[in-house]
């Protein structure tokens, strides 16, 4: 498995169990997929400034959000479209794209919703993962499968909406 977490951001300390959460869940979603090929995927965890400019640059929309995706291979709901694209030279993984999540967006978003920084963290990596592998939210009956999708993976883990700690 390739997931490479980057924390390039200052501002709230990211503990030892959110990024093992981070992994644990990515390796859920590829089983429920039965992705059995070996695969690759960056996930940035940033501030507001940091996403809002990625935003600006690549969807020409000023300001921040909660997650970006920038799938590579061409996926539909799950389904790989088209050639593979990019391979890693390394390993031979298949590079799924990369993944940019606000911490700060995360933060606001658990405070807001109730719940904790770690259930808000996985849900935007798992809706990020999702995109990747083509689903989306385009329609009612897509959303509602890929929100079905995240749920289960939200559910396998046990992360339910009471609230955790987690230090700004």
């Amino acid at each position: 498995m390739g997931v490479y977490i980057e924390n390039l951001q200052d501002k709230v300390n990211i503990n030892d169990e959110i990024i093992k959460l981070m992994y644990e869940s990515v390796e859920i979603i590829m089983g429920n997929e039965n992705f059995t090929d070996e695969y690759s995927i960056d996930v940035m965890i940033v501030d507001n400034e940091k996403i809002r400019e990625i935003n600006l640059q690549h969807r020409n929309i000023d300001k921040p959000t909660d997650v970006l995706s920038f799938p590579i291979v061409n996926m539909y709901d799950g389904e790989i479209k088209s050639s593979l694209g990019d391979i890693d030279e390394d390993d031979g993984a298949i590079i799924l794209g990369d993944i940019v999540i606000s911490i700060e967006k995360a933060v606001e978003q658990a405070l807001e919703y109730g719940h904790s920084l770690e259930r808000e963290m996985i849900f935007l990596l798992t809706h990020g993962v999702y995109h990747l592998l083509g689903y989306d939210h385009d329609n009612e009956e897509r959303e509602e499968k890929m929100l079905g999708k995240q749920n289960a993976v939200l559910n396998k883990m046990g992360l339910k909406r009471a609230c955790m700690s987690y230090e700004e």
